[in-house]
């Protein structure tokens, strides 16, 4: 006999998750400490909750869901989460779904988006759950000891400061974020951020380097940024590229993801993953001239919960 038990996260779990989390997914830079540390920052209104499988007293998977926030739009949820690949057929993962949809929808989640591996057993399982295939993200992968290219000359009035250097006033830098984030590819626009859940669940997060993390300033006026994260030990993630639209065409992202990159790679870091929507064709070119390759990629998925 088998037992399965889905329970709410508690913080000594967090390796587990951790490991269920990237299992198969090198391109995946998330720490167990972030697992833990997103569990008890998420902004009012998200209801956010990560539920967790036992097989036989021992966490094989998770999942986190919450509703959408940083937008106007209403009903929306997000479900997303793994097990480990041994342990899979055993019906953990059904059963967290299924749990995860039954917490949104006593918060009003009439529509539930999710993010599975681009391969035919994860479209097909969740196809099977009824969930419509949508949209295609793609990671790519870079070894950091292999050369950069030569960094483009400085147009006039610019220049690129670490995030540190923002470390006493962050607002400027928020900004950015805000007015970029409105024209992020996706089904929820992002149209609705407010400073303090910003500053609480990105600036604040323990994974952003502030050093690696690089903005592009126009004559003195922070106008685009490479934020990084880092795993703690050899794995550099770029978390979001972003320039404000009245300076777009400059070529601000390229020379402030470039910068961060060369930081990342003077720091030691061994491996860059980076994620763009596929119709994102800006920073999809970009990434190619940096010299990521393609190495995995992701479907968003959608379910109505409401019938």
């Amino acid at each position: 006999m088998t037992t399965l038990t889905i329970r709410d996260f508690r913080p000594d779990d967090a390796e587990a998750v951790a490991a269920a989390h990237r299992a198969g997914r090198e391109h995946l830079v998330q720490s167990p400490a972030m697992f833990a540390w997103r569990a008890e920052h998420q902004p009012k209104g998200s209801h956010y909750r990560v539920l967790v499988a036992e097989l036989d007293g021992r966490v094989v998977g998770a999942v986190r869901c919450g509703v959408a926030v940083g937008t106007t739009m209403t009903g929306v949820g997000h479900a997303n989460g793994s097990v480990l690949p041994e342990y899979r057929r055993r019906g953990a993962f059904t059963a967290l779904l299924a749990a995860a949809e039954r917490h949104l929808a006593g918060h009003g989640v009439a529509e539930l988006h999710g993010w599975v591996d681009d391969e035919p057993g994860s479209r097909a399982f969740a196809e099977a759950r009824g969930f419509t295939a949508g949209r295609t993200a793609h990671f790519g992968a870079r070894d950091l000891t292999v050369p950069l290219p030569p960094a483009p000359p400085l147009p006039a009035g610019v220049e690129l400061r670490p995030a540190s250097d923002f470390a006493a006033d962050p607002y400027p830098v928020f900004l950015v974020d805000a007015d970029a984030a409105r024209d992020e590819p996706g089904e929820v626009v992002l149209d609705a951020t407010e400073y303090d859940e910003w500053l609480a669940g990105e600036w604040n997060r323990p994974d952003l380097d502030h050093e690696l993390t690089v903005v592009a300033v126009v004559d003195g006026r922070p106008a685009a940024f490479s934020l990084a994260t880092t795993d703690g030990a050899d794995r550099y993630w770029s978390a979001f590229t972003a320039c404000r639209r009245e300076y777009r065409g400059r070529g601000l992202s390229k020379l402030a993801k470039l910068e961060s990159l060369r930081r990342a790679r003077a720091a030691g870091l061994r491996y860059a993953y980076t994620s763009n929507d596929a119709g994102n064709a800006p920073m999809l070119a970009i990434n190619a001239w940096l010299g990521y390759q393609r190495c995995a990629s992701e479907r968003k998925h959608i379910k109505r919960l409401d019938g």
